[in-house]
């Protein structure tokens, strides 16, 4: 069982080993939200081994991950983060340590020195759900973090609300009248409905692992919109998830999109079919004093 460290006893920040890997993805697991599969050893070993490209950076980064520990090298927390050679921008991936606040301050200290060279550091800049992350910090479950990192000089905006859906037993009777075609990133599949040959509306779906699966994309062309066209897809994009074994799935409703009548609209018809809002997702970042802004 990982420990939580406590104020007053000794603790040490150092680089993952391979023996510290069941306590890592046993924190990671302590933070998962319903509908985010397991972190298993082939995940962990993607995410730690996996070169990482940014747009507009020639070379690729490697992820450090380093551990605390306490004073019998009992594992308390783990952080994730990562810089280019050619961008100066740092990135930290993920911050674990059960939300005892003095592991979390010195994760997140730890990290802000090895990016000093970075004159902006993001954190928790994620994509859709995904196998360790679920696309940003849960602001409320981890509320101890969202605090941690701002006293340590990060401002957070909500990049938007993580939504789930437990799907029935059975897929509903019928067959599916929408065209489905193999979708190569995200891995999934794209859920396409036509009138007279022509593409109206799309979704794009993945089923991940332990069952799980993630809604990516759900769209109707503009001129065909208020006729039912969103609610049609979504529940063949749900059936086809349903007949390939899912059992639950999420999705990230964009916090730039909530306020539009075209969000509310998608919210209204995702809480139709049972989704229920699990929490916002929040990104964050760093700028070192005297660095310029971006639209400066």
């Amino acid at each position: 069982m990982t420990s939580s460290p406590s104020p007053e006893s000794p603790t040490t920040v150092r680089p993952l080993r391979p023996e510290d890997e069941p306590g890592v993805r046993e924190l990671i697991d302590a933070d998962r939200l319903p509908g985010q599969p397991l972190c298993t050893s082939q995940r962990l070993a993607a995410h730690w081994c996996g070169p990482v490209p940014l747009v507009g950076a020639a070379v690729p980064a490697r992820p450090r991950i380093s551990v605390l520990t306490d004073a019998r090298d009992r594992l308390c927390g783990t952080v994730a983060y990562m810089s280019w050679a050619d961008v100066r921008t740092g990135l930290i991936c993920w911050i674990h340590a059960h939300e005892d606040r003095s592991a979390l301050r010195a994760l997140i200290g730890h990290a802000l020195a090895a990016l000093a060279h970075c004159p902006r550091i993001e954190a928790f800049v994620c994509a859709p759900p995904g196998a360790l992350e679920p696309g940003g910090l849960p602001r409320t479950r981890r509320g101890a973090t969202h605090d941690t990192l701002l006293q340590t000089g990060f401002t957070g905006r909500c990049q938007g609300c993580y939504m789930h859906l437990v799907l029935p037993a059975e897929p509903p009777t019928g067959k599916l009248s929408a065209d489905v075609f193999p979708c190569d990133f995200p891995p999934g599949h794209r859920v396409v409905i036509r009138e007279d040959a022509e593409p109206v509306a799309e979704a794009v779906v993945s089923m991940g692992p332990d069952r799980t699966a993630t809604l990516y994309w759900l769209e109707t062309m503009p001129g065909r919109r208020h006729r039912g066209l969103g609610r049609r897809l979504l529940g063949q994009a749900l059936a086809l998830l349903t007949e390939q074994g899912a059992t639950e799935v999420s999705l990230v409703l964009d916090d730039a999109q909530r306020p539009t009548a075209e969000g509310q609209a998608a919210a209204r018809l995702f809480r139709s079919f049972g989704f229920a809002v699990v929490d916002e997702l929040w990104t964050y970042q760093h700028r070192r004093s005297g660095s310029p802004r971006p639209d400066a």
